[in-house]
């Protein structure tokens, strides 16, 4: 148990100090939404308009209504990133020597992935805090209730990012995988747009939206920033976090790796 816990801890420290020393990462995780809030709201909010999207009684504006999507793209795209380096560690770096420890192989992937977790949850609300300085923000409680459906939305998307690494052996493949991956998973999602919307052009479109664990991390979060527990979308993401790991320690066996 004290060796599980040192792995624990020298990981996430590791990762997440690799984190705040890379500037360039956090300024672009940062950029990224920040652009989606600025300038792609700017743009849609004459079209949509005032929203009512479940839990909210009463009419919002389209920057509130894409807020948790954007921290749904944040962990997206840190769950991809963290695979991404797995990829290069197993293959090179820490991860190489870690997996022949005689720690459990199943304990060392949670680790990493409590890890990322950790640096998603840092660039999320270091988000939500940029975006009130350009006057987009919740109720207080909604900064607080939110943060368990933030972990447990970043440990799915993390899983995802895992399960994904597990199959693909080479960087180049990964990279190009990562884009095949990501913007379908965000463009077919409520992220920007209801589910309404989506089913009054395509039944197809919406039944594929509903089907997408994603647009279930979102609606948490979104629930979660009203005060409220969507619990049809955490028991969603519960399962397909489950799935995803268990897919991650089948791949990551002993007798696999050496295949």
């Amino acid at each position: 148990m004290t060796a599980s816990l040192l792995a624990l801890r020298a990981i996430v420290i590791r990762d997440v100090l690799r984190f705040v020393h890379q500037r360039s990462r956090f300024v672009a995780a940062l950029v990224r939404p920040l652009l989606w809030l600025v300038v792609f709201a700017a743009g849609f909010r004459g079209a949509f308009g005032p929203l009512t999207p479940p839990p909210h009684v009463t009419p919002i504006s389209y920057e509130i209504y894409i807020l948790p999507g954007l921290c749904g793209m944040i962990l997206l795209f840190n769950g991809m990133q963290s695979a991404l380096s797995l990829v290069y560690d197993r293959e090179m770096g820490s991860m190489r020597i870690l997996l022949t420890s005689p720690l459990p192989r199943w304990w060392l992937l949670v680790c990493r992935l409590l890890s990322s977790t950790a640096i998603s949850l840092l660039q999320v609300y270091a988000f939500l805090l940029v975006a009130m300085a350009f006057g987009i923000h919740i109720p207080l409680a909604g900064y607080v209730s939110a943060l368990p459906a933030v972990f447990l939305a970043g440990l799915m998307l993390g899983a995802f990012g895992l399960a994904m690494s597990s199959s693909i052996h080479q960087l180049e493949n990964f990279a190009g995988v990562m884009n095949f991956v990501i913007f379908p998973t965000f463009f077919l999602s409520s992220a920007l747009y209801p589910l309404a919307q989506m089913g009054e052009s395509s039944a197809l479109l919406l039944a594929l939206c509903e089907l997408n664990p994603f647009t279930h991390a979102v609606e948490l979060i979104r629930f979660a920033f009203a005060g409220h527990v969507n619990w049809p979308a955490l028991a969603w993401i519960l399962a397909t976090g489950g799935i995803f790991l268990g897919i991650t320690f089948r791949q990551y066996t002993p007798v696999r790796s050496l295949r």
